[in-house]
């Protein structure tokens, strides 16, 4: 066992479990006033929940050493609780638990993204039950599609997920999703127009109607994601070599020409680079880099970020157009970043892309990989979602909208500016 890649891996997946409080805090700040503390709840809420049900079964779900399907699971029931991986194979280089360690935040994070769509207007209870079922029937087996291998008998890696194994066999290569373009922010951009749609627009919802009540928030919250992101890229190389620091310096690169990118767009589309603008470009250029980290040259990377930035500035205008009130820009930042940064990889890929003379067969099985989950999850998202508003509730009362949701469901004010007593 590598005690040095063991450290590495277990320091990534503390810095993943820290994009979600920081998460928190750039939807946080996003939100009105009488919301943050409903919006910081969901990221909490899912640290908390998704955490115990990765343990329990959602690992065994993701990683079961076996080949995956498309509307299969394969499940390894020995794993239910990590109870197999207590013990290190022969010729491992770091024990199976850093790894499920690992995993578990990358979990965590996916369904904390999916909430942004629903801030100002959701229980916490029906989110808490939303995020349970759809982590369960949809990111589980989606990663396993994407990242599902396990030890082989000879302590080596056997990859199994469809989209990686699977297209190999059929096209002579796989997807390349290095930390997760398509089984992160895909995923989480689709279930999240998917929420959008079953709990409908916000009381007035319309162009500059809200604003960011805390854009300091927003700035801090964009800061400890990117600190993060480094371990969320980097550390999927699952090894501190010479891949690991081409995506670390990618995962530099790529959001700060993002942010560029975007306040640009601001300034010629506006009038004025905003503060918010800046931390959303730099968030647009990560997700972008997330699929392509390992796999781009660091040029490359920063034409990635430009066009990421540039573009997505644009699409989170969408919603308005189309009538859907994604209320902090899930889909325009997420779902876009992760297609753009997933496609991207068809014609930029080293060695496989279009650019290196290598055929569309990288392109096509980018594709195929990003509409499969994409189509995937917003369906399952949707049906759990309509059949939650359904039954119990899904969304909070109008006049509970307008009166707060921070007290009406949580009964707390994020800032009391006097002592009333």
């Amino acid at each position: 066992m590598d005690s040095g890649n063991t450290a590495f891996l277990l320091i990534a997946a503390a810095l993943v479990l820290l994009m979600t409080p920081g998460l928190a805090f750039f939807y946080g700040g996003l939100v009105k006033a009488k919301s943050v503390i409903s919006m910081m709840m969901m990221s909490f809420g899912a640290i908390g929940l998704i955490g115990v049900l990765w343990v329990l079964y959602g690992y065994a779900i993701a990683f079961p050493g076996a080949e995956g399907t498309i509307f299969a699971w394969s499940v390894d029931t020995g794993a239910f609780g990590l109870n197999n991986l207590l013990e290190v194979p022969e010729g491992a280089g770091y024990p199976p638990l850093a790894f499920a360690a690992f995993q578990a935040t990358f979990a965590i994070i996916t369904v904390a993204l999916v909430s942004g769509a629903i801030a100002d207007r959701a229980k916490f209870g029906s989110w808490l039950i939303f995020a349970g079922l759809w982590a369960t029937l949809v990111y589980f087996p989606v990663a396993s599609w994407v990242f599902n291998f396990g030890f082989a008998e000879d302590g080596s890696f056997a990859y199994g997920g469809w989209l990686t194994h699977g297209m190999q066999d059929v096209f002579g290569v796989g997807v390349i999703d290095f930390a997760g373009g398509t089984a992160v922010h895909i995923n989480a951009g689709a279930a999240a127009l998917a929420l959008a749609l079953v709990l409908g627009k916000r009381v007035g919802f319309g162009k500059g109607v809200s604003v960011p009540h805390n854009p300091p928030f927003v700035l801090l919250g964009a800061g400890l994601l990117w600190f993060g992101w480094f371990g969320f890229n980097a550390g999927s190389e699952l090894a501190a070599d010479g891949v690991a620091a081409l995506a670390f310096i990618n995962t530099l690169a790529a959001p700060a020409a993002a942010l560029l990118g975007w306040i640009i767009v601001e300034k010629l589309k506006d009038g004025k680079a905003t503060s918010v603008g800046a931390a959303s470009g730099a968030v647009a250029g990560l997700v972008a880099i997330t699929p392509a980290c390992g796999s781009l040259h660091p040029v490359w990377a920063i034409v990635l970020g430009i066009v990421a930035g540039a573009v997505c500035a644009l699409a989170i205008d969408l919603k308005f157009k189309l009538g859907f009130d994604d209320s902090l820009d899930v889909v325009g930042i997420h779902l876009v970043g992760g297609l753009i940064g997933t496609l991207y990889l068809g014609f930029f890929a080293n060695g496989t892309g279009l650019l290196w003379g290598a055929g569309p067969a990288q392109l096509g099985v980018q594709a195929i990989a990003a509409f499969s989950v994409m189509a995937y999850s917003f369906v399952l998202a949707f049906l759990i979602g309509f059949l939650i508003e359904k039954t119990i509730g899904f969304r909070i009362k109008n006049e509970d909208e307008l009166a707060g949701v921070d007290l009406v469901v949580h009964g707390e004010e994020g800032y009391v500016l006097a002592d009333t007593k």
